[in-house]
């Protein structure tokens, strides 16, 4: 029996379900969906906690805790694992600005790390940025076989698209599949 990874960019995720309303659903569920049969060595989630200024205000606390909650949560699921980066606070012409550092990096180094290894033969990837494509490539060469799931409403760059080896769209049909259960 082959073995997988999931690897999730939790701020694209974050996009694409925006397109579908924003529902609740589970990280679990959606792991267990696209394991055709598969043992799921782990699911990977990658993040970054919201900015808290040294002086943090209410809205800054509040985020904090909620992020805090979601991923402790996350953590306590069976085989999941949650890698944070940081977001950088920058001042632009148009205002304050937050940029997301070192997720595409773990991601990265995690997905060559598994491949090379042969921890994994599938790797199912949830991200929409084409930095991932040289690690693609690298996990591909090692013999994993790269799926991705997007959106094609939420931006995912097209070279992303075209280096995975088998491509599945993220629709009304899985999100209704991966929902959470509200009891």
């Amino acid at each position: 029996m082959s073995r997988y990874a999931v690897f999730v960019d939790g701020g694209y995720f974050r996009k694409v379900l925006r397109q579908f309303g924003e529902p609740k659903v589970s990280y679990l569920k959606l792991s267990e969906e696209v394991a055709r049969g598969e043992e799921r060595l782990r699911t990977y989630y990658y993040d970054c906690p919201p900015f808290v200024s040294a002086a943090p205000t209410p809205e800054e606390k509040e985020r904090q805790q909620k992020f805090d909650r979601f991923r402790h949560a996350l953590e306590k699921e069976p085989r999941f694992q949650v890698r944070l980066g940081r977001l950088a606070k920058y001042q632009t012409t148009k205002g304050i600005e937050f940029e997301q550092k070192k997720v595409d990096v773990l991601l990265t180094v995690d997905l060559i790390k598994l491949s090379l290894e042969h921890q994994i033969q599938r790797a199912v990837l949830i991200a929409g940025d084409s930095d991932f494509c040289p690690a693609i490539q690298v996990a591909r060469d090692a013999g994993t076989v790269v799926q991705l799931y997007y959106d094609p409403k939420t931006k995912t760059h097209e070279e992303l698209i075209e280096v995975s080896d088998e491509r599945f769209l993220i629709d009304e049909t899985l999100i209704g599949k991966i929902k959470r259960d509200e009891s």
